[in-house]
């Protein structure tokens, strides 16, 4: 595409992102719906970063493909083959088998010349019921008309409250639901806590008590999980100790090993799917062959997931000397921490890595999204976020920032909707 003339684009959806520069959130609207769903003012005091307040587009092409390369990845780990591959290298407690699906996964995707690629995929993935309300107040672009998002806020409600119903069911069958503790270390400290008192109060509209909680007020007795005197069905869990490994995580470790409470996600669905050397697997068209994947789901694959690869002392002169082109992340990690872009690390940063759990993927730029801030016209880079249960993306939204990786720090950034734009 040629920057200097942005009507030089391959559909709509570009056109829009690049050269639009509508501003389609109603802020005071968004501010009075989070405010009646009880939103105390003292945790609304950063909307400003959470929320972008223009739009963004995709073509329906891409949204096809986006689909396409969600239900590909879902199929090849459900391949036996793969599941032996990823749980053989797990700890022990995600291998013990999971009856449940796993609320939330978080595809990631930066929107390439070459279609949508796979850049991370995640089992905890905060800003669903964020970007849920922030759909409800927008009005329409006056260069867009007929985009539509995927679903639109009280059909996502709806599914929200059904996909919990349908954790709870695959572990407990035709029990009643009546207790969901959000989990999280230091709950009302975190920068998406304003997220979790959206979910509380969905859920209870619902008739679930919900409860916020830290796993140190948790306490397992008689083979049930409490809160105080609450006995709790099911956590949803939003910490980032993937295995339940930490201290103050036992009890919460010790309920979900004892089939105490049904715990979404669980250490089982971060090996499957979000453990970053998983990437590997998934980007190697002769490693999927090997693991039964079809022609067409390795076709799919091998486009739209960066080539990925362990970082070990065997090839570390060689990725060193790529490292320009590569990303390094840890293959734990979450949320961006300790990952970096190969142009910007320091011999000491690359020691560091070397003696880490990392891997190495191949660079691919973020799209950009045009946009007024202080009434001057600038550009953010971009990247989509698919929220995925069992194979069927429920929300996309976008995140708008500056810098190495995708942050709330930037002026006129944060989560923006997704448009799909002919």
């Amino acid at each position: 595409m040629n920057r200097d003339n942005p009507c030089d684009c391959s559909s709509a959806a570009e056109l829009l992102n690049r050269a639009c520069f509508c501003k389609t959130l109603q802020r005071e609207q968004l501010l009075a719906s989070l405010q009646a769903q009880a939103l105390p003012a003292e945790v609304l005091q950063h909307e400003a970063q959470l929320f972008s307040h223009t739009a963004t587009f995709i073509s329906p092409a891409q949204w096809q493909q986006l689909q396409n390369l969600v239900q590909a990845v879902m199929r090849v780990t459900a391949q036996p083959a793969y599941r032996q591959r990823v749980l053989n290298n797990a700890p022990a407690i995600a291998q013990r088998p999971s009856p449940t699906a796993g609320v939330f996964m978080g595809f990631d995707f930066h929107m390439s010349d070459a279609g949508p690629q796979i850049i991370e995929i995640n089992t905890n993935a905060g800003g669903a019921f964020l970007n849920a309300a922030l759909l409800s107040a927008q009005t329409a672009c006056c260069n867009a008309a007929g985009a539509l998002p995927v679903l639109l806020q009280p059909q996502l409600d709806a599914e929200f409250v059904a996909m919990f119903k349908q954790e709870w069911q695959l572990a407990r069958g035709a029990q009643p639901l009546r207790c969901i503790a959000i989990v999280d270390e230091n709950p009302s400290a975190q920068f998406l806590y304003p997220e979790f008192l959206l979910a509380q109060s969905l859920f209870e509209r619902a008739g679930i008590k919900t409860l916020i909680v830290d796993p140190r007020e948790l306490q397992l007795q008689n083979g049930q999980l409490f809160f105080q005197e609450q006995i709790i069905d099911l956590v949803y869990n939003r910490l980032t100790d993937f295995s339940l490994a930490q201290a103050h995580n036992q009890i919460l470790r010790a309920a979900y090993e004892q089939d105490a409470v049904v715990l979404t996600p669980n250490p089982h669905h971060h090996a499957l799917y979000a453990d970053k050397r998983n990437l590997v697997l998934l980007s190697d068209g002769n490693t999927l062959s090997d693991l039964g994947a079809t022609l067409e789901d390795i076709t799919t694959l091998v486009a739209g997931i960066p080539h990925t690869q362990l970082v070990s002392a065997d090839n570390a002169s060689e990725l060193w000397n790529a490292r320009k082109q590569l990303f390094f992340k840890p293959a734990s990690g979450y949320g961006s921490k300790a990952a970096y872009r190969g142009d910007k690390i320091t011999k000491r940063v690359w020691d560091e890595i070397l003696q880490g759990d990392y891997v190495a993927q191949q660079q691919v730029a973020p799209s950009e999204r045009g946009i007024m801030v202080d009434e001057q016209k600038t550009s953010l880079k971009m990247d989509i976020r698919a929220y995925v249960y069992a194979g069927k993306i429920q929300l996309l939204a976008a995140r708008l920032y500056q810098g190495q990786t995708t942050n709330f720090r930037t002026q006129g950034g944060g989560f923006a909707p997704v448009f799909v734009a002919g």
